[in-house]
């Protein structure tokens, strides 16, 4: 058990007998009244995030996971294949539970997270920046500078990403796993 006072950013949650992640939270004291806290709660099982307030001090149950270290292997019927890097167990997951699987591609490390009281592969995590290689983009047209301009690019995993005009066809990129953004050339 634990309060709202220990309330951060990935703490899994038992909420409405259902798994859900906070993305988001913020303490509220208002003038008048009782202190209280907004949540941004993500559910684990089919990623639907819901807004939520509780009042300061509640108990809350928490979940116990683990995040371990595994490579993504392939993707089938079943869903994506990872192995543990020390069990060298394999774990499948369907891809409903991974919002980003159009960014993996075959070796990338990746993090999942276990619920440890019943070994259960919850959902998997990429790192903040994977680097891919942009297999087709529309040449960008000599002059149009004046501001931002973006063109959209096709990387090696089949993902869809906004590139700046200067990014060509066969060029590395480093790529924003959480806001599908690009971030820079990759040398």
């Amino acid at each position: 058990m634990a309060s709202t006072a220990d309330f951060r950013n990935g703490l899994v949650l038992n909420y409405n007998n259902e798994l859900h992640v906070i993305t988001e939270f913020q303490h509220v004291k208002p003038g008048k009244g009782p202190a209280f806290v907004r949540t941004k709660m993500r559910n684990i099982k089919t990623g639907r995030v819901i807004d939520n307030t509780f009042n300061a001090g509640v108990k809350i149950e928490t979940a116990r996971v683990e995040n371990r270290p595994h490579q993504f292997l392939f993707k089938d019927d079943y869903g994506f294949n990872f192995m543990d890097n020390s069990t060298f167990e394999q774990v499948v997951i369907p891809e409903a539970m991974l919002p980003f699987a159009d960014l993996m591609k075959e070796g990338q490390e990746v993090t999942i997270l276990v619920h440890a009281e019943t070994e259960q592969a919850l959902t998997a995590e990429l790192p903040t920046t994977v680097d891919l290689l942009v297999t087709y983009t529309e040449p960008g047209l000599r002059g149009d500078t004046a501001n931002n301009t973006l063109k959209p690019a096709t990387v090696e995993t089949g993902a869809r990403i906004q590139v700046p005009l200067f990014v060509e066809q066969d060029t590395k990129i480093r790529v924003d796993t959480r806001t599908y953004a690009y971030v820079e050339r990759v040398k």
